[in-house]
């Protein structure tokens, strides 16, 4: 399953850099691309607990950048 996502507030290029790489190393995660310019997560997952991904996905996500939202 793939999907798009807002990042509001998310403040830097090498944030972003970093999330992607910590997200990609996520168990069921198939690619994941974050796009500092446009804000934006695109995440490919298995379809079998991609809700537990998601999860994990956001407590990476507040991890690196505390102020930044997921818009679903």
């Amino acid at each position: 399953m793939k999907k798009n996502y807002r990042l509001n507030n998310l403040g830097c290029a090498n944030c972003a850099s970093k999330m992607e790489r910590e997200i990609g190393k996520l168990d069921g995660v198939n690619s994941a691309t974050v796009n500092f310019m446009m804000q934006k997560l695109t995440i490919d997952a298995v379809d079998e607990g991609f809700d537990d991904v998601m999860a994990s996905v956001q407590k990476i996500i507040k991890k690196i950048e505390p102020d930044c939202i997921v818009k679903m």
